[in-house]
């Protein structure tokens, strides 16, 4: 692709760089000149004009635009029309966003002028959420870059709809029946997802009644909250878990507020141990692993691992003891 400022009368077919005032009204950018507007620029005064000129395997903005949003779109993902250079990708329903980080940095490093950018990876979407832009910043750029481009990130975006309907929130008891606090926050992280939280379950905070409890739980997905903070991987939660017959796959995260988590299965249930911070609406690091394990991602160590980088969450107001106190 040609730019620059050229005569007007040799612009026919060439793009409007930027707007230009005519006698009556004007003509945008972006705008494909037509011999009729170069007689309406000259009319005005301007002999000279500033245009993209396409060349010999140049493909336009908008052209370029779609054909690579067609290639990144994966499953769960509504593609809106060109225009300007640019086309949006939205979910068209709840779930998380799945991003191929390597190939989209790929598609990203072909062409400073092709470029997408995205929500981070795992980001919960609900219907019409934008997951992506993708954008063609010149007016035009080489097919074999777009070819290289779409070939490098094909499908590398898509949104995870969640692969269970309902769950069950097992509270412990230590003195007076628990607040539903913890219950309510849970219910609004779930309802955000399209689960159902199944009829309280309140047991004492003994190993042996939370056994039971973890055994006897109808929902798809088990969670825990326990009336005292989990302070050991041998500690009530993920003790009891293991001696209902299930396992504890993960215990501690690098996401604060959240550290006192605990992923383990009971079966092929998942069963999450909420650290005390999930009584809080507030996101938390529950949040990133109840929102990935709904959807059908089972975080591994090394998963858990990478979280610290960016894990430095917003302070809870009601925290007992504010980090900046310590």
């Amino acid at each position: 692709m040609k730019f620059g400022r050229i005569a007007t009368a040799e612009a026919l077919g060439a793009v409007l760089a930027h707007s230009v005032p005519l006698t009556k009204g004007r003509l945008r950018k972006g705008h494909v000149l037509s011999a009729a507007d170069l007689e309406a620029l000259q009319a005005a005064g301007q002999d000279t004009v500033t245009v993209a000129q396409y060349e010999t395997g140049d493909v336009d903005e908008d052209t370029a635009a779609a054909r690579l949003a067609e290639a990144l779109a994966g499953s769960g993902l509504r593609i809106s029309q060109a225009a300007t250079g640019r086309v949006n990708l939205f979910a068209t329903g709840l779930g998380i966003a799945q991003i191929n980080v390597a190939q989209i940095n790929a598609f990203n490093a072909v062409n400073p002028m092709i470029t997408v950018a995205t929500v981070p990876p795992y980001f919960r979407v609900d219907a019409d959420t934008m997951v992506a832009t993708i954008k063609i910043i010149s007016y035009a750029v080489p097919e074999q870059d777009v070819d290289q481009a779409l070939s490098a990130a094909r499908a590398s975006l898509s949104v995870l709809p969640a692969q269970f309907a309902t769950a069950t929130l097992i509270e412990t008891q230590i003195g007076p029946t628990p607040s539903d606090k913890g219950r309510q926050a849970l219910h609004g992280r779930l309802d955000r997802l399209g689960l159902t939280l199944t009829s309280r379950v309140i047991v004492p905070h003994t190993r042996d009644a939370l056994a039971h409890a973890v055994q006897e739980a109808t929902g798809d997905v088990v969670c825990i909250l326990t009336a005292s903070a989990t302070s050991d991987i041998n500690d009530v939660g993920p003790a009891a878990v293991r001696e209902a017959g299930g396992s504890v796959a993960q215990f501690g995260m690098p996401v604060d507020p959240g550290n006192l988590l605990f992923l383990g299965y009971y079966g092929q249930k998942p069963v999450i141990g909420l650290p005390g911070c999930a009584r809080s609406p507030a996101l938390n690091g529950a949040d990133w692993v109840l929102e990935r394990v709904v959807c059908g991602v089972t975080p591994t160590p090394a998963d858990f691992a990478k979280m610290g980088v960016g894990g430095l969450l917003k302070e809870i107001p009601t925290r007992p003891k504010p980090r900046a106190e310590i």
